[in-house]
């Protein structure tokens, strides 16, 4: 009777898993569903009201709802009479970039810096709040050619990394007129990897045989079945070292004060030795950027919400869950 006990126990827990995982797929793809379903646009959002909305919460706690009244009738009394004079504040206008592997959120981000270069003037800033952790080197490397757009319209870019900025996110980066990080933001990592496994031994114990046909010497280097040569490891590996002087120049390009031959290994620093080493400017969270300039600046929030096709959520969710 006991064992008749325990197994069914250890069947009704093998049923219990596979539910729990049925319904997390089940709930991952209605979730992806209704995301696709909202439709392109831009979204703008003042970020000075959404902070003054957060110290009310606080003031209506710690002084009290009078106090918070007379407070707030007078701030609603200075914007009246800013709008009537018209507003001569600066702006500053902030994007957000969070990568992946394949940098997909290029296509949001030139959307909303080609909006942002419609209105904005050399008074005005851009802020990115980045978070990458590098990919794929071409389509990073178009998200770095986005970003140049708003240095050669000779508007400052500033560029925040709270969490990483490697690899990509520092090809990315270095565009910045300036660059600010958290003290233990991930940066650096400036170098290129290409790697994959090799299954040829074990096809050919298998008594399996593989046919690759090509035409011109290197259209295929290394191979995932075929037999590798040492011609093609040292073809690859010499595309991979046109890459990264390809990279250190974008960075020579715009933070000539760097030492290449110090900071170009692959290796990645946190925020304070990158500052030493030059890669940052500034030691400074985005949030106390932003809360400081609201004293001076017009801040503005520019999102592009695009629909993106199912298969590039769902892999763009695999990746997150993958990173996680």
């Amino acid at each position: 009777m006991m064992e008749l006990i325990s197994n069914y126990g250890l069947f009704l827990a093998k049923l219990v898993t596979v539910a729990i995982i049925v319904m997390v797929v089940v709930g991952f793809i209605v979730t992806s569903a209704r995301r696709g379903a909202q439709q392109d646009g831009l979204d703008v959002e003042n970020l000075n009201k959404r902070f003054d909305n957060l110290g009310d919460a606080v003031r209506r706690a710690v002084h009290g709802k009078a106090r918070l009244k007379k407070d707030s009738k007078e701030r609603r009394k200075d914007d009246k009479q800013q709008e009537k004079i018209g507003s001569q504040r600066q702006r500053v206008f902030v994007l957000d970039f969070k990568g992946d592997v394949r940098a997909t959120a290029t296509a949001s981000l030139r959307e909303e810096i080609s909006a942002v270069l419609a209105v904005a003037t050399k008074e005005d800033q851009v802020l990115l709040r980045l978070e990458n952790a590098g990919g794929t080197v071409h389509e990073h490397g178009l998200a770095a050619s986005q970003l140049a757009r708003i240095k050669d319209r000779d508007i400052p870019l500033i560029v925040s990394v709270d969490k990483v900025a490697a690899s990509g996110g520092y090809l990315m980066a270095c565009v910045g007129d300036r660059i600010l990080a958290a003290p233990f933001a991930i940066i650096g990592s400036i170098g290129v990897i290409a790697q994959l496994p090799n299954f040829h031994r074990l096809l050919e114990e298998k008594g399996v045989d593989f046919e690759q046909i090509t035409a011109g010497r290197y259209k295929r280097t290394l191979t995932l079945f075929g037999k590798n040569t040492d011609e093609g490891r040292e073809k690859l590996k010499e595309e991979l070292e046109e890459v990264h002087e390809i990279f250190k120049n974008q960075i020579l390009e715009h933070r000539s004060e760097i030492n290449l031959d110090q900071v170009a290994t692959g290796e990645h620093w946190f925020g304070m030795r990158a500052m030493e080493l030059q890669l940052v400017d500034e030691i400074r969270t985005s949030d106390d950027f932003l809360l400081e300039a609201t004293k001076e600046f017009d801040i503005y929030k520019v999102t592009y919400k695009r629909r993106r096709p199912f298969p590039e959520r769902l892999m763009s969710g695999m990746d997150s869950l993958l990173s996680r």
